[in-house]
């Protein structure tokens, strides 16, 4: 009985950064498209959020990069970008919190979260 395991195999295959930033640009572009075509209040506010992810996918990948580059081969090198990220999203975090309470009054008091609608109230 001949059991299949991959010991053998210590070559760490890495994704190329182009696959990464193809990914983040195109989700970046996607936010920027949601932004300037939608009026609802809430998916503009997904929309920024998702470029806002982007940019992060980004930041994570070119720290990792950047370490591998170094030649630094501490499994842990790279670390500082996604401890970055880890606090670019706690104040994302509240971003949304705040958000979404002022979209909530918005909507309590105008009963809509059409953006042209808040234009409207300034005339």
């Amino acid at each position: 009985m001949h059991i299949c395991t991959f010991a053998h195999l210590h070559i760490k295959k890495r994704m190329p950064i182009n696959y990464y930033i193809f990914l983040s640009v195109a989700l970046f572009c996607i936010g920027v498209a949601g932004v300037l075509t939608r009026r609802n209040a809430i998916i503009i506010f997904m929309c920024i959020e998702l470029m806002l992810n982007a940019v992060n996918l980004l930041l994570i990948a070119f720290s990792k990069m950047h370490h591998a580059a170094a030649g630094i081969s501490n499994p842990n090198a790279g670390i500082n970008g996604q401890i970055f990220v880890f606090f670019i999203m706690v104040v994302a975090a509240a971003e949304v919190s705040v958000g979404l309470a002022i979209i909530a009054m918005m909507y309590r008091n105008t009963h809509s979260v059409d953006v042209n609608f808040l234009n409207r109230l300034k005339h």
